[in-house]
């Protein structure tokens, strides 16, 4: 688990964005994926649909706001909520891992977190984010910690998923 702070930038020499570089990777190599979101509320799935093609791949897309969306689409478990609470490292694990079962992809991508402006604590500030990635066999989750309004930590949380995931593509490209 990391906590990094990430630059907005184009990602490949024909300036294409993030979620273009991601979806061709992931059209290129037949790889099915799903997302379920939290605290980014489609973004990531909205992201991944701007590309022409993207249906022979994108599955499915959940947003799982409530704690109970959680445990009932994704089966996350009533103790790790109870345990950890929503915003949490294992539940990122639960929620990533879940909507890969469920929607049998490669390829999956979790957020959960705060975006603000209130539900922000000493212990889990606003804008304290987990995202979680799984690509065949490998599962990772990472924290993150943004600053800004509401829509500026989804926008990063959204963005910062979507590195994530290209860094795990690496080996298709």
């Amino acid at each position: 688990m990391t906590n990094e702070k990430l630059k907005f930038t184009k990602v490949d020499k024909n300036n294409n964005s993030i979620e273009f570089v991601v979806a061709k990777i992931l059209c290129n190599n037949g790889l099915t994926v799903s997302t379920a979101e939290s605290c980014t509320g489609g973004l990531v799935a909205s992201k991944l649909i701007s590309y022409p093609g993207i249906s022979e791949v994108f599955k499915e897309g959940a947003v799982t706001y409530s704690n109970e969306a959680k445990i009932k689409r994704l089966g996350v478990s009533e103790l790790t909520l109870e345990n950890f609470g929503a915003v949490s490292y294992e539940t990122a694990m639960e929620m990533v891992q879940g909507i890969a079962r469920e929607a049998d992809t490669d390829v999956s991508i979790a957020t959960t977190g705060i975006a603000g402006p209130g539900g922000g604590s000493v212990e889990k500030p606003v804008g304290l984010v987990y995202i979680g990635i799984k690509v065949k066999d490998k599962t990772i989750v990472k924290k993150f910690e943004f600053n800004g309004s509401r829509e500026e930590v989804r926008n990063k949380a959204t963005f910062s998923a979507l590195e994530m995931l290209e860094k795990e593509l690496e080996m298709f490209k």
